[in-house]
Formats: C-alpha cells, structure tokens, sequence
C-alpha cells in the first residue's frame, strides 16, 4: 500500500497486484481532455531546439498566464521549479500542509493551514493554489495580503500554480513583477493532459529568473515540450472549452459520488477528495475491480479521485460503488 500512498499514476503496479487489465486510472489530477494538436506536430529530434524557438514557448506561456515573457523560466516540470525555490533562497521556509510532498522536500517545515495567520516574517512561504490534495481554492484577494505582509519583513511568497489553468481566477499571476517578492510555477501537463511531456514554468522577478535559467541551462526541455507547449498556449478556443468541459464533468462525478453517500470535496475540477469512514478500505474495493484512486498514509479517512475519462467510465465508478 506504501507505494501507492506515495502519488498517483502507478498504474503496473496496480495491475501486477491486483491483476486484470482493463483499468480506470483515477490516481492523479491529470486531465483526461487531451489537447488534439499534439498529433498534428512532428518534433525535429535531429537537433537541438534553437534559443529562438524556447523564446518562442516562453512567449506563448506568458501570454497565457499574463505575464511578460522576460518573467518566465522554461521548466523540465513545475517539480523542478520546486526543488530550485528551496536552492535559491537563504532563509527559512514553510509550507502549508496539507499539500505536495514535494513541498516538504523544498522546504522542511509543514504548517498547518488553519494556524497561518497572514504575520510578517522573514521566510519563504510555499503553498499550492488551487491546493492538492483537498482541491482548496484561496482568492487571490486572500493571497495579496499576505503577500505584502511577508514582502514587509523581507521574505517571500511562493504559490505552486499547478493546476491554476483549470481555474484561471485563483492565478496570482497580476501581481508578479521586479518590485514583487513572488514567485509562481506553473504546469502544462496537469491542465492539457500531458504530463509525459515534463513541461513547466517557473514566474517571478527578473533577478530569480535569470538565477533560475542558469541552473537548468540552456536546453532545459525537449524539442517536443517546446512544439507543444508553443501551440497549445496558442489554442485559445481550446483552452476555453476545456475549461467548461472540466466544471460539467466535475459535476457529474459530484453527483456519482453524493449518490452514493460520498462528500466531495475541493474547488478544483480536476479531481475530488472525500472523507469516509476508511479510505483504505474503499481504494482496495474499487482497485478490485480495476479502477486505481488515491489513498493517503497521513489521513486515512481521505481518498482522492480523478476525472472519469468519458461517460463509461463514469458508470464502471457508478457501478462499482454501488457493489461496496
């Protein structure tokens, strides 16, 4: 059980221990609306990609988040950008918990989120919006005090963006600038269904992203991440769809799951958390009949799901909750 409290997404070891191969992975909190375009691209695999063309990328991604490009940093994933963060500043940190694990990689000291209270401190402050695993949404007129407040004592504010794209109006994107002490990482993957491609973003003052440039490289991801990443910022018609797509199907998982006496929780339509009497009972029930969700070692009251691919899948989950 040990790994797959760990994350989401180890779906052969799901198969190799509970047998079967027809699974339904609702693991993680990566979308399962792909973005088409990815087929129509050819990547030049032959040569390196070209400063022209990661400029290019960055371009694309600024104007999605809101952001002018000279304050964005290409990422081999947003995880990268956590592991930097912890690197770059000489101060204390934090992080509110509950949250990644990563977060506590980056930064040793978890804080409950009900203790914060907003004080001016000298420390980096790390924290997930929208969060994970509880999908808990802070408005961005919650963050800016705080940010000031910690800008006052000479820290830093740091908000893991991931899964910002499913819900555009938590971003804290406006407020970056050199006279910011903010630093946002953003994710590609999670929102356009491509976490394969190891694609993020670290935002921030001009003086962090230089630093940040300069420890991953030249070349810091692949032609690939850059082709894609370039279009699919561009797809506007896309993006805008998806995010509807994403509320409706978040509904009707909502409805799967109250239908069976099963509280969701969590803002971010990418994913629900509930609360029931044994987490770990109901994981192993469900990946008995082949559908992988996502226990919690800290809480094992918690089960995380994701979003049922199609309208089948959704009625194997129906199904199979209703078999418990």
């Amino acid at each position: 059980m040990s790994g797959f409290t760990w994350h989401g997404g180890r779906l052969a070891e799901a198969r190799a221990h509970y047998g079967g191969e027809d699974w339904i992975d609702l693991s993680t909190g990566i979308s399962p609306l792909v973005w088409p375009g990815v087929e129509g691209i050819a990547p030049d695999w032959c040569r390196l990609p070209e400063p022209s063309e990661l400029a290019a990328l960055e371009r694309a991604a600024a104007a999605h988040f809101g952001v002018e490009p000279d304050h964005v940093c290409t990422l081999p994933g947003s995880e990268m950008g956590l592991r930097l963060v912890g690197r770059i500043f000489d101060m204390p940190g934090r992080w509110l918990v509950p949250s990644y694990r990563t977060h506590g990689e980056a930064f040793a000291d978890g804080l409950p989120m009900e203790t914060w209270n907003g004080a001016a401190e000298r420390l980096a402050l790390l924290l997930a919006n929208p969060n994970n695993p509880d999908g808990r949404v802070l408005a961005p007129d919650r963050l800016k005090p705080w940010l000031a407040a910690l800008e006052q004592a000479g820290g830093w504010l740091i908000i893991d963006e991931a899964y910002a794209d499913a819900v555009p109006s938590s971003s804290l994107a406006r407020e970056v600038g050199d006279n910011r002490r903010l630093i946002l990482l953003r994710s590609f993957g999670k929102f356009f269904g491509l976490a394969g491609v190891r694609l993020g973003f670290l935002v921030g003052p001009r003086t962090i992203v230089s630093q940040a440039r300069k420890m991953v490289g030249e070349w810091p991801v692949s032609a690939a991440a850059i082709a894609f990443g370039r279009a699919a910022y561009r797809d506007r018609q896309w993006i805008d769809g998806t995010i509807e797509a994403l509320g409706m199907r978040a509904a009707a998982l909502d409805a799967v799951l109250a239908r069976h006496g099963l509280r969701a929780w969590g803002e971010c339509p990418l994913f629900r958390l509930v609360d029931c009497e044994d987490g770990f009972a109901l994981f192993e029930h469900l990946a008995r009949q082949a559908i992988l969700t996502r226990p919690f070692e800290e809480n094992r009251r918690w089960l995380r799901l994701g979003l049922p691919g199609d309208e089948a899948a959704l009625a194997r989950l129906d199904k199979a909750l209703a078999s418990g």
